[in-house]
């Protein structure tokens, strides 16, 4: 199997060959093409390259166009900050939707209209171009408690959930109405699957979470899978009070960070939920050696069982030891 037949066995509940693998890779690719990040961020060529290099080089099952979370926000008009050799960010003491009011006027920007989401639906389509038989092709949209975080400041959205619960509906809507469209021209440009990122969701309570964040990523969810495409949901954070309701949203895959266990995840979910995960990107990667590496995958892989996919709790940090990356690779080829 190649890894894009690898991934949609897995997706389609057929037997593998090995496990698959799909870390969060992003700083990392730059680095393994001797890049700066801001041209990684920038230049869409470049994203698609360092991708494609770094899956071939470590043999990986997927490419992805992830590079930072504020693709929609800038094309929204967000204040965004580039750097030579960082991630873009959005600058939060300058949120654009500091005047909530400013909501009822912000139009849904087109997703093909030239933008930086423009520029991640063409990464897609080099890296379907080059090697769609190969690998496995991921998308990415930001999840609605993350998008709204980026547009309105995060510090700012967790009061409004107190203070404004009808302008959270309002917003939550807004990220919608901008994620759907955008994933749809990902899943045109060539996209297996979408994964979506909702990382700020993991700020809030259970309550919270299912009276205002579940119903928003479910309809998004709903409206990829709609499209024929996979949905692969990334929270950042300890998530231990909303995986039952994680598990209820009916992604393929779900990620797991290194502060939810992996056992408590699966009982949660049930058996059929593919996991993805969940060492410490850091301590059990970075900072480790092979050996430890491969007993920290060995452990989530006893954890989850056979509905399991190799990769850390979030991304791969870009120092990390080649060879500690390199035993992630190894656990997978000579797992199934």
């Amino acid at each position: 199997m190649n890894g894009r037949e690898r991934v949609l066995a897995i997706l389609n509940g057929e037997e593998v060959d090995r496990l698959p693998l799909m870390p969060v890779v992003m700083m990392f690719c730059a680095d393994q093409i001797g890049v700066r990040y801001g041209e990684y961020v920038k230049d869409f060529r470049v994203l698609a390259e360092a991708q494609i290099h770094t899956a071939e080089q470590f043999d990986f099952d997927i490419v992805c166009n992830m590079s930072d979370p504020a693709r929609e926000a800038c094309d929204c008009g967000a204040h965004v900050e580039f750097y030579d050799d960082q991630p873009a960010a959005i600058i939060e003491s300058d949120a654009l939707l500091t005047d909530k009011a400013k909501l009822a006027e912000l139009d849904v920007p087109d997703p093909l209209g030239g933008g930086r989401m423009h520029a991640a639906v063409k990464s897609l389509e080099l890296m379907k171009a080059r090697v769609g038989h190969e690998k496995a092709i991921m998308g990415w949209v930001e999840g609605p408690c993350a998008e709204g975080a980026d547009l309105r400041g995060i510090n700012t959205l967790m009061l409004d959930f107190y203070d404004d619960p009808a302008f959270i509906h309002e917003l939550f809507d807004f990220t919608l109405r901008m994620a759907l469209p955008y994933a749809q021209a990902q899943v045109d440009a060539g996209a297996d699957i979408i994964g979506v990122g909702d990382a700020a969701a993991s700020l809030i309570g259970p309550q919270l979470y299912e009276e205002f964040v579940w119903p928003y990523e479910k309809r998004l969810v709903d409206g990829i899978r709609a499209m024929g495409a996979c949905v692969r949901l990334h929270i950042c954070g300890r998530t231990s009070s909303i995986v039952d309701g994680m598990g209820r949203l009916g992604c393929e895959i779900v990620d797991l960070d290194y502060f939810t266990p992996v056992d408590l995840a699966r009982e949660a979910m049930g058996p059929e939920q593919i996991l993805l995960g969940n060492i410490d990107p850091v301590r059990a990667l970075r900072n480790a050696t092979p050996e430890s590496v491969t007993e920290s995958i060995a452990a989530c892989h006893r954890q989850a069982g056979n509905r399991y996919i190799v990769g850390a709790g979030c991304e791969v940090p870009r120092d990390t030891p080649i060879e500690n990356v390199r035993a992630l690779t190894a656990y997978a080829c000579s797992h199934n």
